[in-house]
């Protein structure tokens, strides 16, 4: 009977350590492949298409509330996948895994940033990482965009929401208190006629 609960505390432990290795592990691979841009867009790579950890819709509508919530989006998200998989051990993994080697990585570039930052190779690379991010950013625009813009009425929405926050650089606050309510309304289940 005491051998049965030491191999069964035994196997709870070595799946706990495991689940925090592999949590920690893949937002270290996110935090690391998208070290000069395009955090959002590797999230999506690693979380979807990688380790089927959600569904596209999942993943979208996690992201959204993660960019609503005060905090970083993709510490918020982190938070929200790990919870997801292991609950607070598994946030906290994936926090780990998130934040621990680019605040090492950014310590050491920033050292040597601000002893060589005047040198025309060092403007150069910085420029050249500028517009791969950017280029991230857009190719996961374009991807989740397929999925989410279906329809008049979503094309219409992220229409107004661009102008409104992107153009006219309206506060987003202001801009969600317009459209979030519109948004609800329309998505607001319809009653079907019997």
């Amino acid at each position: 009977m005491r051998s049965t609960r030491r191999a069964r505390a035994s196997s709870i432990r070595r799946a706990r350590r495991s689940h925090w290795s592999n949590s920690r592990g893949t937002f270290n691979h996110i935090a690391l492949a998208s070290f000069v841009g395009g955090l959002s867009a590797w999230s999506r790579e690693v979380l979807v298409v990688e380790k089927q950890w959600m569904g596209e819709a999942e993943f979208l509508s996690a992201m959204t509330m993660c960019r609503i919530l005060p905090g970083a989006n993709q510490v918020n998200m982190a938070v929200f996948a790990g919870s997801k998989m292991r609950g607070l051990l598994g946030a906290a993994a994936a926090l780990f895994g998130l934040c621990l080697m680019p605040v090492v990585l950014i310590m050491v570039a920033g050292f040597f940033y601000f002893r060589f930052k005047e040198m025309p190779a060092v403007k150069g690379v910085l420029h050249g990482a500028s517009a791969a991010a950017v280029a991230l950013t857009l190719a996961m625009v374009i991807q989740t965009g397929k999925k989410c813009l279906t329809g008049l009425m979503p094309v219409l929405l992220f229409a107004a929401a661009f102008v409104l926050n992107g153009i006219l650089r309206w506060p987003l606050p202001v801009v969600l208190a317009i459209l979030a309510p519109i948004s609800l309304v329309w998505a607001w289940p319809k009653e079907q006629p019997t």
